[in-house]
């Protein structure tokens, strides 16, 4: 059969500049009233394209034009940490959003195509950062095999814990990753070699000899030194987004579906349970590892309180809020989950009880997420006449 003739192009740039526009827009308001004032603009313009039908053409350019899109999204960000090149807590901000969206790409694997429950998501955040904050401390490891090691060290973690898992299924096992990230966090408190209660301090990250907390000038123009650590955070989330979607297309993520899907029907047609949650489950955790020890050496400084049970419920609520299975959706509630209380300081204090609501919200009216899962794609663009 032919291909389908290719979707236009230019629906999904416009849908992309436009984001772009509202995203400066709302960095930019300095009072709340503004900050909410641009929000119900663009709830307003999503309302009226989506009624009016604009929405889909720029969905369909999204699905069928992937990888120019993905050049598109990437060309995006960077204009707009162009547009606050100079100016510490947009690119502060845009740098958590995307370690955060890494994590939660590694949460995608376990939660979305696995269906392994892990509610110890901050002891896998914990353990890549206590690992960047020793090595970089104790040892002349380049910060790139710190970030690496960060990972590996987070995924031999986790495959202890794999193993009362693999023993148990549904609530049980999600109360056995509660149970180690509790357990996790009380470590660190006891463990004075760690810091305990007080934490430890991160040196500056360095590469090619270059110091990532140091302001730089490129051109005549002055940039803040969190560009560093945007582009790093870029570097990683990319890597990690096309591992994920390699991963989903692949003969692997139909076998992880299957799994999650109906775990007695796999294993009667030959599918390894165990094999592939341990894949799922150890490459999740490496991801979250190395994104965690990024952000730390971005941070300068970690404690026991950065990885509570609070802090998994937050990935947790990004992953269902954007919609389990689907890694733009996660870059979608991550932005919204990460920037919001900050911008909106009223709603600083009772974070945790509006990502609560949020998630009982999504789970009633809107149980596939704000931008479900699509059907698998094997062939990005492919359709049948």
């Amino acid at each position: 059969m032919n291909a389908a003739p290719r979707a236009p192009l230019w629906p999904g740039i416009v849908a992309a500049a436009l984001v772009t526009a509202f995203a400066v827009a709302f960095m930019w308001a300095e009072n709340e009233w503004e900050v909410v004032g641009v929000l119900a603009a663009a709830l307003v313009a999503v309302l009226v394209a989506r009624r009016t039908g604009w929405l889909a053409p720029a969905a369909r350019a999204f699905e069928m034009r992937e990888p120019a899109m993905n050049c598109v999204t990437i060309a995006a960000l960077l204009v707009f940490v162009a547009f606050f090149h100079d100016d510490h807590f947009p690119l502060l901000m845009v740098g958590t959003v995307l370690v955060y969206f890494t994590v939660c790409l590694g949460l995608t694997i376990q939660f979305g195509y696995a269906g392994v429950l892990n509610f110890a998501a901050a002891a896998f955040l914990g353990t890549g950062c206590y690992t960047a904050a020793v090595l970089s401390a104790h040892t002349s490891l380049p910060h790139l095999l710190v970030l690496a090691a960060g990972g590996a060290v987070a995924a031999l973690v986790g495959s202890i814990l794999i193993l009362p898992v693999l023993r148990t299924r549904g609530h049980y096992a999600a109360v056995v990753t509660i149970a180690f990230g509790l357990l996790f966090r009380t470590f660190l408190e006891v463990n004075d070699t760690l810091g305990g209660p007080q934490g430890l301090k991160l040196p500056s990250m360095n590469l090619l000899g270059m110091t990532f907390n140091d302001n730089f000038i490129v051109a005549g123009i002055e940039f803040s030194f969190y560009m560093h650590y945007v582009l790093a955070a870029l570097a990683l989330a990319v890597l990690a987004f096309a591992v994920t979607r390699r991963l989903e297309r692949s003969w692997i993520g139909v076998s992880l579906d299957a799994i999650r899907l109906d775990e007695t029907a796999a294993a009667c047609f030959g599918i390894h349970l165990a094999r592939w949650k341990i894949v799922a489950f150890t490459l999740g955790n490496f991801m979250a590892g190395a994104a965690r020890a990024l952000y730390a050496l971005m941070l300068g400084f970690i404690a026991p309180t950065n990885f509570t049970f609070g802090d998994s419920l937050v990935m947790v609520s990004i992953i269902l809020l954007g919609g389990i299975g689907n890694p733009w959706g996660a870059a979608l509630a991550a932005a919204l989950v990460v920037v919001l209380p900050e911008k909106l300081q009223l709603i600083q204090e009772y974070r945790f009880l509006l990502y609560a609501a949020m998630v009982i919200l999504v789970l009633l009216y809107r149980p596939e997420g704000l931008l479900p899962r699509p059907l698998r794609n094997y062939l990005p663009g492919w359709r049948p006449r």
